[in-house]
């Protein structure tokens, strides 16, 4: 196996539906032979959301890279910012919105639960 570098600030944007933000796919099969696992990058601005929702069959990792923001876990709100991140296990969901004055930049990881 090769070391792939992936130029995050090359790859094309893809913009949502309103209110979605925008996403890039960081990793996956095609860019550097993941098999079963898939990361984006995602852009929030004013306004809004990236709503997770509960899969029983994907672990997911969000990792806040750049501005502030809200995510919504189990009904509570927890204010956040750069560095920090949350694990959501099968059927878990979470609800994050840009807050603050810079778009909110994260790391979007989906990993398939393992099956025997």
């Amino acid at each position: 196996m090769t070391t792939t570098f992936i130029n995050t600030n090359d790859i094309a944007r893809v913009k949502l539906p309103a209110g979605q933000g925008a996403f890039a796919e960081i990793l996956n099969r095609d860019l550097c032979g993941a098999e079963n696992v898939v990361g984006t990058l995602r852009w929030l601005g004013a306004g809004e959301t990236l709503q997770t929702p509960a899969d029983s069959s994907n672990h997911q990792l969000i990792y806040l890279m750049e501005g502030e923001g809200v995510i919504t876990l189990d009904a509570k709100d927890y204010q956040v910012g750069k560095g920090a991140g949350i694990y959501l296990g099968p059927k878990e969901a979470a609800n994050i919105r840009q807050a603050g004055a810079a778009p909110l930049k994260l790391f979007h990881l989906v990993v398939p639960k393992k099956t025997a």
